[in-house]
């Protein structure tokens, strides 16, 4: 029996095969021209796999305890791996404890699914597309959504996404903001005639969570949805230059100027506030004047002409009530001609002039959730 020399920097330490001792040949094996390297074992292999995926943490823990005595055993390599496939299932045994108990983990799993995935989330919609939630409701928290036609019915429709900067979450109060800020100016662009758009639907906005901006999420998905959870849509809401003929679209132009003055009325009223309540209705009778003289401009075809001509008066009789009250030296005369003035406004003749144009001639009842002043409306929030 020979014995070997001294483990050297180009020879492996463990057991020695007998045998004669030859010099070390180019792989590093010195010990018989037949000397093979110890081999990994597979088990050890399957552990780590297993511990590196979280898939199956209790198989992969077995599988590393097996694999640590059949190394033992056999002088295999690979205990390295076996016993980071075992802490690694170890970690994921309490990960899925955790995620049973709290849905927590779960939720951050199927998050990151679905963000590698780019499919079935929030954040793959584009403007004019239709969906149904995965929660059936556009308030708390989706993970995934499923984009159905338009023609049927759906929980919410994309009206406009607005991408956020780059960079770290600004936070969830920030998110809101720019949504509340930007959905709401947006939704006039998509539908152009508000009164197309049935008092049961409102604005909602799916927004970034801190766990989905991770991912790379940056959108904010803004969505016209129905007030009541347990109605759905049917049919889409777009109205604008896809849909709209040059003489519908120059109309609503106008109409939507004077609406935008008209949603800025002051949060005081004016027996709290009279001097800014007399400037907004003085900006109130400008753009009445700029409109009715629009209207006046315009070529418009020979069945509506007459009517939206009728409309420009009744606009001018307004622009005068609103300049009166602008003038209001009290209260009382303030209200005076602000009633006034309003009676004219989504009044007989607009109807009629909508009515030759082909548009919507359902009154909105302005009943939401608006007490005065731009950007009031409580939208709802859905976080993805």
């Amino acid at each position: 029996m020979s014995i070997p020399p001294p483990p050297g920097p180009h020879q492996p330490q463990g057991p020695y095969p007998q045998g004669p001792f030859t010099p070390p040949g180019p792989w590093g094996y010195g010990y018989g021209g037949y000397a093979r390297p110890v081999p990994v074992n597979g088990v050890a292999i399957a552990a780590l796999v297993l511990g590196v995926l979280c898939f199956l943490p209790g198989v992969g823990l077995v599988l590393g305890l097996i694999a640590l005595a059949q190394i033992k055993k056999r002088g295999e390599r690979g205990r390295g791996m076996a016993i980071a496939g075992s802490v690694l299932s170890v970690v994921g045994l309490v990960l899925w404890t955790v995620s049973l108990s709290t849905g927590v983990v779960s939720d951050a799993v199927d998050g990151f699914r679905d963000a590698a995935r780019g499919e079935g989330t929030a954040y793959a919609l584009a403007k004019g597309d239709c969906f149904d939630s995965g929660t059936g409701s556009l308030q708390g928290d989706a993970y995934d959504v499923d984009e159905v036609p338009c023609t049927g019915a759906h929980h919410g429709e994309v009206f406009a996404v607005v991408t956020l900067p780059s960079g770290s979450f600004p936070g969830d109060d920030e998110v809101t903001d720019v949504a509340d800020d930007k959905c709401y100016a947006l939704q006039e662009d998509y539908a152009m005639d508000a009164w197309a758009v049935p008092d049961t639907v409102d604005v909602y906005y799916l927004v970034p969570s801190k766990e989905s901006w991770t991912f790379g999420d940056r959108e904010i998905t803004c969505v016209f949805g129905n007030v009541d959870e347990k109605k759905s849509l049917t049919g889409s809401l777009r109205n604008d230059a896809t849909t709209l003929d040059k003489d519908q679209i120059a109309f609503l132009k106008s109409a939507n100027a004077l609406d935008r003055v008209l949603f800025e009325e002051p949060e005081d009223y004016a027996e709290d506030d009279l001097p800014a309540n007399r400037r907004w209705a003085g900006d109130v009778g400008t753009a009445l004047g700029e409109q009715a003289e629009a209207l006046r401009a315009r070529s418009w075809p020979a069945g509506s002409g007459k009517a939206v001509a009728d409309l420009a008066s009744d606009l001018e009789a307004a622009r005068k009530e609103w300049a009166k009250a602008a003038a209001a030296k009290d209260v009382e005369a303030y209200y005076e001609h602000y009633d006034a003035g309003y009676e004219y406004i989504d009044g007989e003749t607009t109807v009629t002039a909508r009515e030759a144009l082909g548009l919507a001639t359902t009154v909105p009842s302005y009943d939401k959730d608006y007490d005065g002043g731009a950007g009031d409306w409580d939208a709802g929030e859905l976080d993805v």
